[in-house]
């Protein structure tokens, strides 16, 4: 017996069933009609396409067909029908069946992997039945759009097929997790991150993407996935722009905020005795921000915050008065830099440092 060759084992009780009905009439029993279920159920189950099971039974009653009454086509044609319903009912059923079975494992092996939960040789093994090899180093990217995603999400759906057309069978996995939509790509093929991130970014209508660095085996993965994770996060905390966060791009935040309680104190220090001026820290740290993000350009700072350029060197001396550094010298300029950043990353002066 082949996949493309169903068994005759698959008709039984057909021909009997055909006899009866187009001699007596009746229509098909319930018991009847769960035994065709239940061939069908194990023909899926044994990897027979439906399209040629349906030809097997046609088949069977072209055969049957010269046997029975000749007052009895009508009924038989019936109850060809019937049965063939029942069987596809069956067919479909085992279908979806492991349709559910395979979305579950393959959930459950995504949240094994990217908590790093499971024994690392069982999750290798797992690993290779959805295409990924975790002797390799892989890195992940994930898309962070307005609204949460799932498996059957149309932008899901619209990445995925992009992604088979562009890169066919490579290995590559792609998912959803806490409404975020993820791909797993080897390590050395930048190519198919910065693609899934251009056609993310496009189905989720604008959502941001961060991508992790490449890291070698399972623990390499969950490594990648949580750089990228605090990547989403620290371009929320900082309001950055790009649509496209790269870890190896950020790494000096990491280390400027490694040691909180030496930010919180250089933050407290530095920026401090801005809350004395009138309207509170807010306005100069937004000041400050808006001209280091210009680099430095006073033109350029003043348009982002529309103010006049007279206004913004104004707000630049205030700070020079409350602080003691001059965001307009080098030498100065670094402290009240690293301070920003520190204040963007702790939430001040909002919140107490």
């Amino acid at each position: 017996m082949t996949v493309s060759e169903p068994a005759d084992d698959y008709l039984t009780g057909y021909a009997r069933i055909l006899a009866d009905v187009s001699a007596t009439g009746r229509r098909l029993t319930r018991d009847e009609l769960e035994s065709l279920r239940a061939q069908g159920e194990r023909a899926a189950e044994e990897g027979h396409g439906l399209r040629a099971l349906v030809r097997r039974h046609l088949s069977a009653t072209r055969t049957i067909w010269s046997t029975l009454p000749s007052t009895g086509g009508e009924r038989a044609l019936a109850a060809v029908e019937q049965a063939i319903d029942a069987f596809a009912e069956g067919h479909e059923r085992a279908q979806k069946l492991a349709v559910r079975q395979e979305e579950a494992a393959r959930r459950e092996f995504i949240d094994d992997l990217l908590y790093g939960r499971s024994d690392l040789g069982r999750l290798a093994e797992r690993a290779e039945r959805f295409g990924l090899l975790l002797s390799y180093a892989h890195a992940v990217a994930v898309s962070q759009g307005g609204t949460a995603v799932d498996d059957t999400h149309p932008a899901t759906r619209q990445v995925e097929s992009a992604l088979l057309v562009r890169f066919g069978e490579r290995r590559i996995l792609l998912a959803t997790k806490d409404g975020r939509l993820i791909c797993i790509a080897p390590g050395d093929q930048d190519e198919v991150l910065t693609f899934f991130a251009k056609q993310a970014y496009a189905a989720t209508e604008g959502g941001r993407v961060a991508i992790g660095r490449a890291h070698p085996g399972a623990g390499g993965v969950v490594h990648s996935y949580e750089e990228a994770l605090n990547a989403l996060d620290l371009a929320e905390r900082l309001h950055l722009e790009e649509p496209v966060l790269r870890t190896a791009d950020l790494l000096v935040y990491p280390v400027l905020t490694r040691d909180r309680q030496a930010m919180a104190d250089l933050v407290r220090n530095a920026l401090g005795p801005l809350q004395t001026a009138r309207g509170g820290a807010q306005p100069l740290v937004d000041t400050l921000t808006a001209y280091f993000d210009a680099g430095c350009v006073a033109a350029e700072a003043a348009r982002r915050l529309s103010l006049s350029v007279r206004a913004l060197t104004y707000r630049l001396e205030r700070i020079h008065k409350l602080t003691g550094n001059d965001p307009t010298d080098p030498v100065h300029r670094y402290t009240l830099q690293t301070a920003v950043i520190g204040a963007r990353l702790l939430g001040w002066p909002e919140a107490e440092v």
